[in-house]
């Protein structure tokens, strides 16, 4: 039966990673910093006293995902049954924590371990060219943990932000994507969208995107859509102590409200739940969320995500950032899982609980327009 890793399993577990790969090995300060935190599992399977092999896993903060980091076993016990218990435990680890699904990256050379995850259920959805340090190609598996569920998803095309400040325009963009399969994603789009609705100043650096700037971005683009927020307030301006900069950004917000008061743009107070969100998704909505990122990043700042379905107990989303420091890659941010209520939770910002949302909808207009320059409100 396999057991947790501790510190002390560091050493044999260095000897086992430096006999079973030659590339893209993990370190010794990678195993001690995966054995210390609370969001990576790592288990062992012994004879005797000697390793025979590990699983790692990775947990998504506030989310219901695991993802299988890496696995091995002694190159000296082939089609030993080895990697089938790991992997039986591996799941069971995972299901103890509520996760729905596992995740996982395989080199598309290492047969036996494809053979392996296909043989337990696992399903390829993506392959990555060049992904591995000697360029070879890496394919993407999935498994649902829990099969039963009915899950209502979109075919969302995935963007990951470029920026640490551009979540807004990413998620935006991979809205606008559903709907316009013509629409190119690229970084030059992204960045215009930030200069087009970017709120100016934060505490330091560069300005985040409110609702009301991304919303005239994509109205301007040719979308319909439905705002929804829950109070009048300046949008993200809790992180801001200068009166200076908290006057500018209620005036570069009241004229954006200004302007959209005089479009054919539905904006709406009060705040939507998780049923009303499927309600207006099942009518051919793409809805973005603001998000406090506490709860899956353990920092505060203000963070959109993309809804890209429901089913009975999660709502999934793709999150534009991809925290690569936690040493996690895009397969941890496409379609995460989350509770209907830790998403209910983390569906606000700031003091005050700011919410907004966004449902943008295929628009009935036939000619896609352009963003008048003088429109723009990026940072002089």
């Amino acid at each position: 039966m396999p057991r947790p890793a501790t510190l002390d399993d560091i050493p044999a577990l260095l000897a086992l990673e430096n006999r079973c790969f030659t590339t893209d090995r993990l370190s010794r300060r990678s195993f001690r910093h995966l054995l210390t935190r609370g969001h990576a599992v790592t288990l062992l399977e012994e004879e005797a006293g000697h390793l025979l092999g590990y699983v790692l896993l990775l947990f998504s903060r506030g989310a219901s995902l695991a993802r299988l980091y890496s696995i091995a076993v002694h190159p000296d016990h082939p089609r030993s049954g080895i990697g089938s218990r790991l992997l039986k435990a591996a799941e069971a680890a995972a299901l103890e924590r509520d996760c729905v699904s596992m995740r996982l990256e395989v080199r598309r050379d290492n047969a036996a371990s494809l053979g392996l995850f296909r043989r337990h259920g696992y399903r390829q959805f993506k392959e990555v060219l060049d992904y591995y340090a000697d360029h070879m190609a890496a394919l993407r598996f999935e498994k649902r943990l829990i099969p039963h569920l009915q899950v209502d998803l979109i075919k969302v095309p995935y963007y990951q932000q470029t920026l640490e400040f551009t979540c807004g325009p990413a998620a935006l963009m991979m809205a606008m994507k559903v709907l316009d399969p013509t629409l190119e994603l690229e970084r030059k789009l992204e960045l215009r969208l930030w200069r087009e609705a970017t709120t100016i100043f934060m505490t330091a650096g560069h300005g985040g995107c409110g609702p009301y700037g991304l919303a005239l971005s994509a109205y301007h683009r040719g979308f319909d859509l439905e705002i929804h927020v829950n109070e009048d307030g300046v949008f993200l301006v809790d992180s801001v102590r200068s009166l200076e900069k908290k006057e500018v950004m209620r005036l570069v917000q009241e004229d954006w409200i200004e302007e959209l008061q005089r479009l054919p743009v539905a904006l709406r107070h009060g705040s939507l739940g998780v049923d009303e969100l499927r309600q207006k998704f099942e009518a051919g909505g793409i809805p973005l969320v603001l998000i406090s990122s506490y709860r899956i990043y353990g920092e505060r700042f203000p963070h959109w995500v993309v809804v890209t379905g429901f089913d009975d107990h999660y709502i999934y989303v793709h999150d534009p950032l991809v925290n690569a420091e936690n040493g996690e890659t895009v397969t941890d941010s496409i379609n995460l899982p989350i509770p209907h209520r830790e998403f209910q939770r983390m569906a606000r910002y700031g003091k005050v609980g700011q919410k907004a949302v966004l449902i943008l909808y295929r628009s009935h207009r036939r000619s896609r327009l352009a963003m008048p320059a003088s429109s723009s409100s990026s940072s002089p």
